[in-house]
């Protein structure tokens, strides 16, 4: 009992936004037996996978702290979601994309997909090729999981900024980005993370599913979700 207060100490304002309670709240749908990722998804293995990235939900004022959480496991829900359209409470459902035709397919809250970022991602967690050789591990190892998620919204890559800057409140846009429509706000994580798919083609169910399980969360935290949700006047950063 002491380890486990121990470790979900460690993980600071992380653990102490998303407690156990909470975090069971927002995902209960996760274990249900409709779910193939039943049992995977676990508390302790995202408290022990936010320990790794100090900066992961402790950055800023308590609003922005709250903010990223929401932000978080709302873009992760959508990613994986097994619910009914419009709910927004099916999320953490799948671990493993529905199309596994490719060797490094969509795993992991995230659903990391190809082999460049299972590359990146083992680089940054310290795995080193270890995703690259086993890209299964994402899929079978909780913790590694979570971290690859977590990775991922940490780290900002090629043009685009980390999601985690951009919910803080740390991200100013270039001059591209300004030309592009890309402005501060929940939205431009979207482009970050699916903009080639989702972004700058108008409203689309994507999109607004992604907002609402971040309107969701932020209700249970208490806290404004901010302007800019959404991506549909954004041109993708692969556009430059």
């Amino acid at each position: 009992l002491f380890f486990l207060f121990l470790r979900e100490t460690l993980a600071q304002n992380a653990g102490s936004i998303v407690t156990r309670e909470l975090f069971e709240q927002m995902l209960s749908f996760r274990n249900s037996d409709v779910c193939p990722g039943k049992g995977f998804y676990t508390y302790d293995a995202f408290i022990a996978a936010a320990n790794s990235f100090p900066a992961f939900g402790t950055t800023g004022d308590d609003t922005a702290r709250k903010k990223e959480m929401a932000a978080f496991f709302g873009q992760t829900s959508h990613e994986t979601n097994g619910g009914s359209a419009g709910t927004f409470t099916g999320g953490y459902c799948f671990v493993r994309q529905i199309d596994q035709s490719e060797r490094y397919y969509g795993r992991g809250p995230i659903q990391l997909t190809h082999q460049s970022n299972y590359e990146r991602a083992g680089q940054g967690i310290g795995v080193g090729q270890d995703l690259v050789n086993n890209p299964d591990l994402v899929a079978t190892d909780p913790i590694i999981s979570f971290k690859t998620a977590i990775w991922f919204w940490m780290t900002a890559q090629d043009n685009k900024p980390s999601c985690h800057n951009v919910i803080i409140g740390q991200w100013t846009p270039s001059a591209a980005d300004t030309a592009a429509n890309r402005v501060p706000g929940y939205g431009v994580i979207t482009n970050i993370i699916n903009g080639g798919l989702e972004c700058g083609m108008g409203q689309n169910t994507a999109v607004d599913s992604r907002i609402g399980f971040y309107r969701r969360y932020c209700g249970m935290l208490n806290v404004p979700t901010g302007e800019n949700l959404d991506c549909n006047n954004q041109r993708n950063f692969a556009q430059g």
